[in-house]
């Protein structure tokens, strides 16, 4: 029992984190404050009480709408506290209480908080991903799973392959083809989870985002030119390295399923 309450704990602290993500996803591009004031309705703009912001309770509560002006709240925001949550809980199962979980935790909540201001706005805030890459490195000199070596390296194959990519398609078509925000957003996943990682996340994102994208292309049928930001796929591609990197990598060298 006390080993399952220390887990709902885990779970809980990670909803509260992801409350403050959808600050972070909110305010972060409009240039606003993370901490000051507080949280308010986006539409009437009344603040809203402790209690309506209790992660996904208060969700449920107000029914998914302001108490105030009876607008509706986008489900987007308990989706994201849940996130939090479940990643929380995920990295303590699959790492411990250890300095490895509190920095591949604060890893992916970056990652959140990308992957949710690309989709809107099509942009890498380098509030995040620029800071990432010092505290990446820096995580490398305590962390066990990863060398400070392991992390420089992955810095400059991460941005250093993408920039080249970008550069040399910049070159040949005149025009933009993968923002540099890209480059600068593996760069930080190659601080926190070193070359290897940037290898299985480019192959991954590759693969997710192609499917993505031509499920995408297909549906619309009309613009076959239509932009899709790759930073949710790099995203999702060093996630399932955390997970399953291992894995993935013994059975792509040696043919060992990886479940």
């Amino acid at each position: 029992m006390p080993e399952i309450l220390f887990y709902i704990f885990i779970f809980f602290i990670g909803l509260c984190i992801g409350s403050f993500l959808n600050v972070c996803i909110y305010r972060i591009p409009a240039q606003k404050s993370i901490i000051y004031p507080g949280s308010a309705c986006p539409s009437c703009k009344t603040s809203i009480k402790f209690y309506d912001n209790i992660p996904i309770l208060g969700y449920l509560i107000v029914k998914g709408c302001c108490r105030y002006c009876g607008n509706p709240i986008a489900l987007r925001y308990p989706i994201i506290e849940f996130l939090g949550g479940l990643l929380a809980l995920s990295m303590v199962l699959k790492f411990g209480f250890t300095f490895s979980t509190l920095a591949y935790f604060i890893f992916v909540t970056a990652l959140m908080v990308i992957t949710f201001i690309d989709i809107d706005y099509q942009i890498i805030p380098n509030e995040i991903s620029l800071p990432g890459i010092i505290v990446g490195l820096g995580f490398s000199f305590i962390i066990p799973t990863l060398t400070p070596f392991e992390s420089l390296v992955g810095i400059i194959v991460g941005g250093g392959s993408l920039w080249l990519v970008a550069t040399l398609y910049l070159l040949i078509t005149r025009r933009e083809g993968m923002g540099f925000g890209d480059v600068k957003l593996l760069g930080m996943i190659g601080a926190f989870i070193g070359w290897k990682g940037v290898i299985v996340t480019i192959f991954a994102a590759s693969a997710i985002g192609t499917i993505i994208g031509i499920a995408a292309m297909l549906k619309s049928r009309k613009d076959m030119k239509m932009a899709i930001p790759f930073g949710p796929f790099l995203s999702i591609g060093a996630i399932i390295y955390i997970f399953f990197g291992n894995a993935l990598i013994n059975w792509y060298l040696f043919g060992v399923l990886p479940f």
